[in-house]
């Protein structure tokens, strides 16, 4: 069984969910393997995203850990996944949309940069402004809406972590997205605040794409996040991945034709962008001009 078999995205995902459990349940990489009767380079490699993982494996595993039930069956959905070719995440398939499969990526990320067209992206949206997303969305209950909040408010931490080092952010946002209101005026001026206060932090870097230039590369590739992550104590780094949501799934891209295919389209962006400096200028002057009304 080849190493590239399958997509990357959900083996490695649920290797890192696994090997969490483990660690939480005080069980070592050797007790795993002697309770599941296997090698202890296997259960090494499921941890790493390296192979196509059995759900009976999972489920073994889970138990040895005393995962709850509904993790359990989202664990196995996700095993399921791993000889996927390309991979496309349906919400309300056998993985549920709360696993929250994007924010673990993520999380283990060592840089990340985000083109958007139409809206703050999440991970730096206020409070407020993530909820006048979350509220325009239907068939949404306010306990769902609350924990939907609260995971990406949360998100945010990763901008300050001390351990591991923070990722390197870098958003290219469309001028459009900053003049359209979300929620009321206030709320939208002191999101465009809050962007200043977030680019002050030297591992983020936030540049405006003018509507003056017209037509672009990000207009065709539409909002996505490029994934980067470090080499850890792998023998090859795990691959960039690129992530694209829509309203009914997200596509997750992993291929070399693919990847190249981004950071040509990103090339593009950062030579049209204005610079640091005058994108600064220009959300002072909007967060101004919105507040002012």
């Amino acid at each position: 069984m080849t190493e590239d078999m399958g997509s990357t995205v959900p083996r490695r995902q649920l290797g890192r969910t696994l090997k969490q459990l483990r660690t939480e349940a005080g069980v070592t990489l050797d007790g795993t393997a002697d309770a599941l009767e296997c090698s202890r380079q296997k259960i090494w490699r499921i941890e790493s995203g390296l192979g196509v993982v059995r759900g009976l494996d999972v489920k073994a595993m889970c138990a040895l850990y005393d995962v709850r039930p509904d993790l359990v069956t989202a664990l196995v959905g996700l095993a399921s996944q791993t000889k996927a070719k390309g991979w496309w995440h349906a919400y309300g398939d056998a993985i549920p949309e709360w696993f929250e499969l994007y924010v673990g990526l993520e999380s283990a990320s060592s840089r990340l940069r985000f083109f958007y067209d139409a809206m703050v992206p999440g991970m730096l949206q206020t409070r407020e402004y993530a909820l006048a997303v979350y509220q325009h969305q239907q068939m949404i209950s306010q306990e769902e809406l609350d924990r939907a909040v609260e995971v990406r408010l949360q998100r945010q931490s990763l901008l300050n972590r001390r351990l591991p080092s923070p990722p390197r952010v870098e958003l290219i946002i469309h001028e459009a997205a900053l003049l359209r209101i979300v929620g009321s005026r206030e709320t939208m001026a002191a999101q465009l605040r809050h962007l200043l206060r977030v680019d002050a932090r030297p591992n983020v870097s936030i540049r405006v794409l003018p509507l003056a230039i017209g037509l672009h590369h990000g207009a065709v590739a539409g909002t996505f996040v490029m994934l980067n992550f470090p080499a850890g104590n792998r023998n090859t780094p795990e691959p960039p991945v690129i992530y694209c949501e829509s309203l009914t799934g997200a596509l997750y891209l992993d291929r070399p034709s693919e990847l190249a295919a981004y950071e040509t389209v990103w090339s593009g962006l950062t030579a049209l962008a204005l610079d640091e400096g005058q994108s600064i200028h220009m959300i002072e002057k909007i967060a101004a001009e919105v507040h002012h009304g």
